[in-house]
């Protein structure tokens, strides 16, 4: 039971958001507005080759502005990525960061622009503490976000996720500042994603949201933040799957992405723990890995969460003999039917490394704020699970 007397906290609501198809054509003038003249465009090896690359290009071209781009970024990125962009930013000039795609550049972008005035080494930023305290704030260079795909949330966030390349273990670089001066949410530039990255993202932004739900903090904004984004992605995510072309799905999606990452500030939790090791050994995409463990984290959180889900289950319409078991059902056939592999084959994720993945996900940010304790030999017995398909 909370003790309203003695509670204290601190919320925080994200950055400005440029919202409907064409939205992109803001572009210059969000940039403008954040002091930039000469942006470097950071974004993947995939997005160059679209057309939303020129469109992008030519907004910028037409307001005036000079840009340059960088793309050498991995789906999961490693320092390397950052190292080599921080150095096309500094001998170009540049004066601020476009980070366009989906997670990898977005998160990319963020950490090229967060680095860009800093002079200890990347790694001292680590979200440990009080390490952001580090920085020189001042050394921060202005972001504006445009997500290409709907699920990270990332271009309404604090922080970046990079690999590190020595331990192969993700980590997470994080700064007030480093929150984009404007996140630009157009359904538009997320059309031509293809039906099963449309998928895998969406599980991510769900995921986002289930976990920011049911983690133990206190924060009822997030809460209700999560809870309507859960709604979103149940309305929305199977028609973007089928119709690419659906705009209304689209931006609903959008949406509830932006949603799951501000929501998230309250916790995650063992989705995540136990994803991102396997997603730094075995480079699978974050999304795809996040509703793989979905089921089996619920079953592992039941006894704890029960509660929760009734009301839940109850404001998204679902029947069952119990929310929980109405909610994990619905889990189970969203998954079903947009093609999510129901075990750890299907990534090609064998027994090997259990050990050594249980042992980073104990210690993974993200296992603190799961309802119930993770260890090591939690961790272990639930890939097992998810690897034997039990529930």
């Amino acid at each position: 039971m909370l003790d309203f007397a003695t509670l204290s906290t601190t919320w925080n609501y994200p950055t400005r958001v440029l919202f409907g198809a064409g939205a992109v054509g803001k572009l210059a003038e969000a940039c403008k507005a954040a002091g930039m003249q000469r942006p470097l465009v950071v974004t993947d090896p995939g997005i160059v080759k679209l057309p939303i690359m020129g469109t992008v290009l030519d907004t910028l071209k037409a307001g005036g502005l000079e840009a340059a781009v960088f793309s050498e970024v991995k789906p999961n990125p490693v320092a390397a990525n950052v190292s080599s962009g921080l150095e096309v930013f500094r001998a170009g000039r540049h004066d601020g960061v476009v980070a366009l795609g989906g997670g990898s550049g977005l998160d990319a972008g963020k950490v090229i622009a967060f680095m860009a005035g800093q002079t200890r080494p990347m790694w001292d930023f680590e979200d440990i503490g009080d390490w952001w305290t580090r920085a020189n704030p001042d050394g921060i260079a202005p972001i504006v976000a445009i997500p290409t795909t709907a699920g990270t949330g990332s271009e309404v966030g604090r922080a970046g996720v990079i690999t590190d390349e020595r331990t192969h273990t993700k980590k997470i670089i994080f700064h007030p500042k480093m929150m984009p001066g404007t996140a630009i949410l157009d359904a538009q530039m997320t059309v031509g994603l293809p039906k099963n990255l449309t998928a895998w993202t969406g599980f991510d932004a769900l995921a986002h949201c289930l976990e920011a739900y049911c983690a133990p903090g206190f924060h009822p904004m997030a809460e209700g933040i999560a809870v309507e984004g859960i709604r979103l992605v149940k309305d929305a995510l199977p028609k973007a799957v089928a119709d690419g072309g659906d705009l209304e799905a689209r931006g609903k999606m959008l949406i509830a992405s932006a949603m799951g990452a501000t929501a998230f500030q309250k916790g995650l939790g063992a989705i995540h723990s136990l994803s991102h090791p396997v997603g730094s050994i075995y480079d699978t995409h974050h999304g795809l890995t996040n509703a793989v463990f979905m089921p089996y984290v619920l079953a592992f959180n039941r006894e704890v969460i029960a509660e929760r889900m009734e009301r839940l289950s109850a404001w998204l319409g679902l029947s069952g003999t119990s929310g929980y078991d109405a909610f994990l059902q619905w889990v189970l056939r969203l998954r079903e039917d947009l093609g999510i592999p129901n075990t750890l084959e299907g990534l090609k994720v064998g027994a090997d490394r259990f050990a050594e993945m249980a042992k980073m996900a104990e210690v993974d940010p993200t296992a603190g704020s799961n309802p119930r304790k993770l260890t090591a030999a939690d961790a272990e017995a639930l890939y097992q699970n998810a690897l034997a398909g039990k529930l």
